[in-house]
């Protein structure tokens, strides 16, 4: 009794309390390292293995894949600094901004969406894109006359699905290493229907928040600062970032390039951007360093969050969980497994998007596989799964993108993204239906 296969139904439910623990501490709002290390203690207990064993674990962690991740993001946060110090972000901006030839408020919803996409896609961090965004774009929102609450919803929507395009992006890195999908796969084979959807649905709602918000959430004349202007090595840094850049994916794509090819770009990236921009050796690693030290604690994150799912792992937890829900597959087929397991990781899981796509994957991935379900559904589950959760309710994503558009309007935020999720959840119902 309570054994199914060779599967310990009591004892992996029991093994399944770290697990339960940290969804519950998360959607408490509780800081995410804090809660992993209460989970690491439940699981150390609940396994049975002491503190040797935890302290193994963790050391082992430290080559584990999610600590791979851990350095990607940091590095991605080093090139950023590189990048800002250079103003190559500040030149890309730029170059978008006046390109469009803004002089209406429809070319400036425009071309503060894409220059906010593009930076924040290549930046790979909401908070750093619209940090760098937000002093050059809203003086022109101001000149023609958006609303703060406007600006506020553009830097939103267009920073959350910049997150699953970008190819430095710790999203995107997540689900190439999860999924075995190339990045050309994972942005043209699963992102792109849910880029275009939000796109078209935060268009036709801006004109609606705009036309609301005009007179009562607009910018004051004292927003109007000097705008900026690109220099000689600003401009040469720009040139050889975006060629390198182009080069580096078309290399990938054609080496089929995996995690390690990442690393190397990224210094690459950084070092020749750096001289381009008339900066010495000694600078460019400062700058790396500093931003990588940034972002040191999802670094140290990620390496609690290995031992700590292995805990529930090695326990039979998961095990247990494929046991349970085979009802699901039995009823819904491979359909049923990918909208459950979407569905799940955007209403109940919460967290920072690459602990929830490790999460949702340690979840499902071993009855994904069972089944043969197709990595392009899977992999729509998991941006659905860790998006939809940021939309939906309000989190620091939220609150960075209307605090540096200067507004307070979370409920322009909020209404858009109800609307985005909807529409995601519709597009992975056609993925699970048509693709898995």
């Amino acid at each position: 009794m309570g054994i199914a296969g060779d599967v310990n139904i009591w004892m992996g439910l029991l093994a399944l309390l770290p697990l339960v623990v940290y969804i519950v501490l998360v959607f408490r709002d509780a800081d995410p390292i804090p809660v992993t290390i209460i989970c690491l203690v439940v699981g150390m207990l609940v396994t049975g293995v002491g503190p040797i064993g935890l302290g193994n674990a963790i050391v082992k962690a430290m080559g584990s894949f999610l600590a791979v991740i851990g350095l990607i993001i940091m590095l991605g946060r080093g090139l950023g600094e590189v990048m800002t110090e250079t103003k190559v972000s500040h030149t890309l901006v730029y170059k978008i901004i006046y390109g469009i030839g803004i002089n209406s408020q429809k070319k400036a919803m425009v071309g503060i969406g894409i220059s906010c996409f593009v930076l924040i896609a290549l930046l790979g961090t909401m908070a750093g894109g619209t940090a760098i965004l937000a002093p050059i774009v809203i003086p022109i929102a101001a000149s023609v006359g958006l609303s703060r609450s406007t600006v506020g919803t553009i830097f939103d929507a267009m920073g959350e699905e910049a997150l699953i395009v970008g190819p430095f992006t710790p999203p995107v890195v997540t689900l190439m290493s999860l999924t075995g999908l190339t990045y050309v796969s994972v942005v043209f084979g699963v992102a792109l229907p849910f880029v275009v959807a939000t796109f078209i649905i935060t268009w036709f709602n801006i004109q609606k928040v705009q036309k609301k918000t005009a007179t009562t959430t607009p910018y004051d004349n004292h927003d109007k600062v000097e705008a900026f202007t690109p220099t000689k090595e600003s401009k040469r840094a720009t040139t050889i970032f975006i060629s390198l850049f182009i080069l580096a994916i078309v290399y990938g794509f054609f080496k089929s390039a995996g995690t390690s090819f990442i690393v190397i770009i990224m210094l690459t990236l950084a070092f020749a951007t750096g001289f381009a921009g008339g900066l010495n050796m000694k600078k460019i690693c400062s700058l790396i360093v500093k931003g990588m030290a940034g972002n040191v604690n999802l670094f140290f994150l990620f390496v609690l969050l290995d031992p700590f799912l292995g805990f529930v792992e090695s326990g039979g937890g998961f095990k247990t969980l494929a046991v349970l829900m085979q009802p699901i597959v039995d009823l819904g087929g491979k359909a049923g497994l990918v909208i459950t397991g979407g569905l799940i990781g955007a209403f109940g899981i919460s967290g920072a998007a690459v602990a929830q796509l490790k999460v949702m994957d340690s979840m499902f991935g071993e009855l994904v596989k069972q089944q043969g379900v197709s990595m392009y559904a899977w992999a729509a589950a998991l941006i659905v799964g860790s998006r939809v959760t940021s939309l939906i309710y309000p989190g620091p994503n939220m609150f960075g993108a209307t605090g540096f558009a200067q507004s307070s309007d979370i409920k322009a935020v909020l209404r858009n993204g109800w609307l985005v999720s909807a529409a995601h959840c519709i597009i992975l119902l056609l993925f699970a239906v048509f693709v898995s």
